[in-house]
């Protein structure tokens, strides 16, 4: 602030000022003019300078009015920019099917770093499988976006002359998700919008090519090594975390070895007429199980109805397993088949590979218990007859958010528990410790969040929207945000999102993980919604830049529509997205 408090000087000073604190604009202000010391020839040039003052002095007036007035327009624009929003969520959440849920919205910009808009932001909803993005963004941070699984295969005896190797071989399992077909020539890891673990639906799709591509590749470089008979046995070392929890979502086992998902697919499809038998296609079809088909075919437009009997165990470790119920003619519908023992599995799928390739080899006793921690003194590079190196993490993360794939992001705290905070035991919670510091470092209020498994099916899971938001604005500064955006399913395009919006203008704009958490309602036969998640990113039209997150938490489903999670709360949540994308907000 430029005061005058005394003039006094000369011709070529006229006004002397001394700075007096900020005050907006540096406005000059007379307080006091002595001019008795001056000529008659100074007054003229006094009062010119008075007389521009004073021109000065309203400009300055005029132009505060007018910023005052814009300030107005833009906070009243603003406020009705929120409201706007705020009646059009309103307006989705208000139908009758919501009339007992409860919605939770909280937007924030990347550009401004600051909340834009929020509906209960602070209020704790079941986040589902929108837990997945905590999960695989610490996984992608502190693992490294070229992060790369190494699954190799060693000998504990030498190889004599004829080929025969006097000994076991060892294939050690190291945590990768993706020994399957999912590997494409140029390295990228392939998906279906349909994930073959969300089984029973029409759109249900495994992905074109072998399932046992990687075991049979493991195959080939043993037999390249001249190898032509093994006199000990074939085994998997799955001692890098425990196997046999099975995670909530689709209850597939978790392990360190992940042979096609621990899956085996059953395609069934119909006969030629109602009550002919169905058909059903295996892959992999391995000795590890055998499937009785007693399914017959339906009306066309009758409900399918297949069901697996629990699986018999027997003596040699296969399993036995009945498909019973019906398939609606003219419909093929793919279902899965969660492997009990993915040790077992892949011990079955590599002895029939090496058999393949003509190597002779015995399957072992299911009752065998190998003394891994004395044979790991041979897993020396001389001793390697094969490796598969994984394509980088940045693809698997890829895969996980964009079908939120359950068993892969159940096992990921076990992999980080494991590979980098070296637990022999509890070595999930390793993983979790890994990642509660990872989060409080970056500064965000844990007290907003809580996790009970990787992929979001936990009891204990509960989020708040704006700790969401906070998380991916964090996530939006580190160096592969490119990375984890690109992974997320895209708004009417694919992945989980394929089918939502996709009329919308915000389709193709919107990049967000998507979660689904229900239980059976038993007292009226419906399907109780606990929670429906849509959390990630979008640019607008107008080129902002924002971080969302909208939950809808105790929504009543009906029994008889498998997609009404998604016809219901899901376009909803789509919806939501959509208003925010199409609603100014700054």
């Amino acid at each position: 602030m430029c005061v005058v408090d005394s003039v006094r000087g000369t011709r070529d000073r006229p006004f002397a000022c001394r700075r007096d604190g900020p005050v907006p604009g540096n406005r000059c202000f007379v307080s006091a003019i002595d001019i008795s010391s001056r000529s008659d020839k100074t007054l003229p040039s006094m009062i010119k300078h008075l007389r521009a003052s004073r021109r000065v002095l309203a400009i300055i007036a005029v132009v505060s009015i007018l910023a005052s007035v814009l300030l107005l327009f833009r906070n009243t624009a603003l406020a009705q920019n929120e409201a706007t929003l705020a009646a059009k969520i309103a307006a989705i959440t208000s139908r009758p099917e919501y009339k007992h849920s409860t919605f939770g919205v909280e937007v924030y910009s990347l550009d401004e770093n600051k909340v834009l808009f929020s509906l209960r932001g602070n209020e704790l909803f079941t986040p589902a499988s929108t837990t997945k993005l905590l999960t695989e963004g610490t996984a992608l941070e502190l693992l490294g976006a070229d992060y790369r699984f190494h699954t190799r295969v060693y000998r504990t005896g030498p190889v004599i002359g004829n080929g025969t190797l006097k000994g076991d071989l060892i294939l050690v399992a190291s945590g990768d998700p993706n020994l399957s077909g999912r590997i494409q020539p140029d390295g990228t890891l392939a998906f279906e919008n349909e994930d073959h673990a969300y089984d029973g639906s029409p759109d249900t799709r495994a992905v074109p090519g072998d399932p046992l591509f990687v075991i049979r590749e493991i195959a080939t470089q043993i037999a390249a090594h001249g190898i032509k008979g093994i006199q000990g046995n074939v085994l998997v070392d799955a001692s890098l975390f425990p196997e046999g929890q099975r995670e909530d979502g689709t209850g597939t086992v978790i392990s360190p070895i992940c042979v096609n998902d621990n899956l085996v697919d059953l395609t069934v499809s119909p006969g030629d007429k109602q009550g002919a038998a169905a058909t059903v296609k295996i892959s992999p079809d391995t000795p590890y199980t055998r499937f009785i088909n007693r399914v017959t075919t339906g009306a066309p437009n009758s409900h399918p109805s297949v069901q697996m009997t629990p699986d018999t165990a027997n003596p040699d470790g296969s399993h036995t397993v009945t498909l019973t119920g019906s398939i609606p003619a003219r419909q093929s519908i793919l279902y899965a088949y969660p492997v009990p023992e993915p040790t077992r599995f892949a011990e079955v799928a590599l002895v029939a590979a090496l058999r393949e390739k003509g190597i002779s080899v015995n399957l072992p006793s299911s009752n065998l218990k190998p003394d891994f921690k004395a044979a790991a003194r041979s897993y020396t590079p001389e001793n390697m007859l094969a490796e598969h190196v994984s394509p980088p993490f940045s693809e698997e993360i890829k895969v996980t958010l964009k079908v939120s794939q359950n068993l892969h992001a159940s096992t990921t705290p076990f992999i980080l528990g494991s590979i980098l905070a070296h637990k022999t035991t509890d070595i999930d919670q390793g993983g979790f410790d890994l990642e509660h510091d990872f989060l409080a470092k970056a500064g965000l209020d844990l007290t907003g969040a809580s996790q009970g498994d990787g992929a979001g099916g936990a009891q204990s899971a509960y989020f708040t929207p704006d700790f969401v938001v906070h998380y991916l604005a964090f996530m939006g500064r580190q160096k592969d945000f490119v990375i984890f955006e690109n992974a997320l399913p895209i708004l009417g395009r694919d992945g989980t999102l394929w089918k939502i919006q996709t009329g919308s203008p915000a389709a193709g704009h919107v990049f967000a993980k998507t979660g689904t958490f229900d239980s059976y309602d038993a007292l009226n036969k419906r399907i109780m919604l606990n929670g429906k998640g849509l959390a990630g990113y979008m640019t607008t039209p107008d080129g902002r830049h924002l971080a969302f997150a909208a939950y809808a938490n105790r929504v009543s489903l009906p029994m008889d529509d498998p997609d009404a999670a998604q016809n219901i709360a899901g376009q909803a949540l789509g919806e939501i997205a959509g208003a925010i994308y199409s609603t100014p907000l700054n």
